[in-house]
């Protein structure tokens, strides 16, 4: 079983996240210690696992080590400010709501983003997550330009079945998804299994447990046709930051 996987009884380890006095006496060097540490992530020595099915690509790993992971995951929890106020809603249905977690977003100057009625613009890149875009662009070979941060205080926070196929999303490069903190159930649906009526088919859903430092590799042309979801866990207490780091073209609106 995984070091984070659900405990047999239905309970969820937590990932300790807690803060200590001397942690807030050496804030100067926790970058510097994160750095050094994210310098030694062996990219060559990555055990990549692929899920494949109907036109769906995925790659999986655990990209940092736990003492990695658990460093990123406390310097994020002490440095992002989350959006609040219409950047913390969405429009679904004909109406807005709060969404259930909470999000910011970071990316190169002028970019923003457009999903569910809402455009979220790109912050100034931290220097914490401009290094993991680092890492990922050697990785893939993939120039990421824009990262959705999505924080999930318990199990209770989720994201409903959705696809990331916006217009302003490059669709040669893959969705690349970080996952930090408590391990929680992602869920692909293909779309015809979720029509009504006869254009209905019976295509089996793909469920995977994202651990705490993996990476998932959404590949074309997966979200096209396959919808994913986090969904609600209540024995899982813990915190979950996900880092989805895209490619957004800069699409220029016309002249009126």
């Amino acid at each position: 079983m995984s070091a984070y996987a659900p405990e047999p009884n239905g309970s969820c380890p937590v990932i300790n996240i807690k803060h200590t006095m001397a942690d807030h006496f050496q804030s100067a060097d926790i970058h510097k210690t994160l750095e050094t540490k994210l310098n030694k992530v062996e990219l060559d020595k990555l055990k990549w696992r692929k899920i494949t099915a109907e036109n769906l690509d995925l790659d999986y790993t655990v990209l940092l080590p736990q003492s990695v992971a658990t460093c990123l995951l406390r310097h994020l929890e002490s440095e992002v400010k989350y959006f609040s106020g219409d950047l913390a809603r969405v429009y679904v249905y004909g109406r807005w709501h709060p969404i259930p977690r909470q999000q910011v977003a970071f990316g190169d100057s002028g970019l923003s983003y457009k999903f569910s009625g809402n455009t979220v613009p790109a912050m100034a890149w931290p220097p914490a997550l401009l290094h993991v875009r680092k890492i990922l662009n050697e990785l893939t070979g993939y120039d990421f330009n824009f990262v959705l941060v999505n924080r999930y205080r318990d199990g209770k926070d989720h994201i409903a079945e959705h696809r990331d196929d916006e217009r302003e999303l490059d669709p040669l490069v893959p969705i690349a998804s970080l996952s930090l903190g408590q391990a929680r159930d992602f869920i692909f649906k293909h779309r015809d299994a979720r029509k009504r009526g006869p254009n209905k088919r019976e295509v089996t859903p793909v469920k995977l447990l994202l651990e705490h430092g993996s990476l998932l590799l959404m590949n074309p042309p997966t979200n096209k046709l396959w919808f994913h979801s986090l969904p609600p866990r209540k024995s899982c207490s813990g915190v979950r930051l996900n880092l989805t780091f895209r490619r957004v073209l800069n699409i220029q609106k016309p002249n009126s």
